[in-house]
């Protein structure tokens, strides 16, 4: 079975082993899409504006002039304020609710509940030491294939080197430069909720396989959002719910090959008319993802090749770090475009993850479907794949970036424009952003 992806911002004995149970004859055999068709991306939902006094999860504001285009941009993010909390009040915790979604589709079931464990026990909620990584992504012979190979690790992120830490804690600290003994913090403590089941009627989801042979879920976006949406309004709006999936990816339109989104997140007012009522300007808004956890074979080829880091929580790293620099989807910057992603065109978001979709490294030890892939070749290989984080000061063209953690070497501009540093590959994320002309 395969994992797939979310919006917001895929013979007996094989089945059982990869978690898929055929519940029927409904359809034939899935259709293969083929490789080049198969894209990555995220999304978002909604958007709201919050006051001080809005019931939601901790968060500052902050505002930064950006120098080539010559406006001061304004931000929300999740946590404490780095540049003005002190002692304890720089380690925020908040509440992530899991809800493991259980989707019948094509006669298959995906059960996100059978991923609880691994996803508990992956970066995002266990702690590893960031100082180094044993591997991360290479460029190979990117634009071409293979592209995004797996290539040599090395020094991670340096001044964090002996503490143990999440993955979000960890890429939140180096984008302040909050590393070492810093007692700045953002943690993410987990409450898994009871499994929600959503069937998917035949004209809103298929089956593909991959050509690993990875059977996964393809789903249309817009039906898919609603469900969600739907499940969101049960909320507590001071916590994070993530709704959690396996192998359901999604596509957009009518065409079911229009694929795939592996992720969202999202923001809205609660209450009748998209807002609060009687809230005495206590108003609720609530912040959520979604995200798909992704089977090794369904992106991932074999033996570190292409689209390597695309695989396990890729998808959810992706959508919690930009929950956490966007978290009510209206944080806007000067227009970008990168080489990397070109599937999401010139953006105006300060979307984290977008930039370096598929772009990651190894961190941790994963023990789930780590064997062949349905065909034979082998996709797996025994870590988590965290993506990439590209930090604020690169869609701000600050130029020499004195906010983040310095590079693993001494550079022109000082500061990382990304987690990943001096690993990620690709010589735009060592200076500022590029407009779209």
């Amino acid at each position: 079975m395969t994992r797939r992806w979310l919006p917001f911002v895929a013979v007996v004995v094989c089945m059982t082993l990869f978690g898929l149970v055929e519940t029927s004859a409904a359809q034939s055999g899935p259709q293969v899409i083929d490789d080049s068709q198969l894209k990555a991306l995220s999304t978002t939902i909604g958007g709201a504006s919050v006051l001080p006094t809005t019931r939601t999860v901790p968060h500052w504001f902050g505002s930064t002039l950006d120098p080539h285009d010559g406006i001061t941009y304004g931000y929300n993010m999740v946590g404490a304020d780095p540049n003005n909390c002190s002692g304890a009040a720089c380690s925020v915790t908040i509440e992530a609710d899991i809800t493991p979604i259980i989707v019948n589709v094509g006669g298959f079931t995906f059960r996100g509940s059978d991923v609880v464990a691994a996803t508990l026990n992956s970066p995002e909620f266990a702690l590893n030491d960031y100082g180094s990584t044993p591997f991360a992504t290479a460029a190979g012979a990117f634009p071409n294939t293979p592209a995004l190979i797996r290539g040599p690790g090395g020094v991670l992120s340096q001044g964090d080197a002996g503490n143990p830490l999440q993955l979000q804690d960890a890429t939140m600290r180096s984008q302040f430069n909050q590393t070492g003994a810093s007692n700045y913090h953002l943690i993410l403590h987990a409450n898994v909720l009871p499994a929600v089941t959503i069937n998917v009627p035949n004209n809103q989801g298929t089956l593909l396989e991959s050509g690993r042979g990875v059977i996964f879920a393809d789903v249309n976006i817009g039906w898919w959002s609603e469900q969600i949406q739907n499940l969101e309004t049960q909320a507590d709006p001071t916590h994070l719910p993530i709704y959690l999936t396996n192998d359901v990816l999604l596509y957009e339109g009518k065409n079911v090959l229009n694929c795939c989104v592996i992720g969202f997140h999202g923001t809205r007012a609660t209450g009748r008319g998209a807002g609060s009522e009687n809230s005495g300007g206590n108003a609720k808004v609530q912040t959520f993802a979604w995200a798909s956890w992704v089977q090794p074979g369904v992106y991932a080829r074999p033996n570190g090749g292409t689209d390597w880091a695309l695989q396990d929580i890729h998808a959810l790293s992706h959508e919690i770090s930009e929950w956490a620099d966007d978290p009510f989807v209206n944080n806007t910057v000067e227009p970008w475009l990168t080489p990397t992603a070109p599937q999401y065109g010139c953006s105006g978001i300060l979307e984290t993850g977008d930039p370096v979709v598929a772009i990651g490294f190894a961190m941790g030890t994963n023990t789930f479907e780590q064997g062949p892939n349905p065909n034979g070749t082998q996709s797996a290989d025994g870590s988590y794949h965290p993506e990439d984080e590209v930090h604020f000061p690169w869609f701000l063209r600050l130029a020499p970036n004195t906010v983040s953690e310095p590079t693993q070497s001494p550079s022109t501009n000082v500061g990382r424009y990304t987690f990943m540093g001096d690993l990620n590959p690709f010589s735009g994320f060592r200076e500022p952003a590029t407009g779209c002309n």
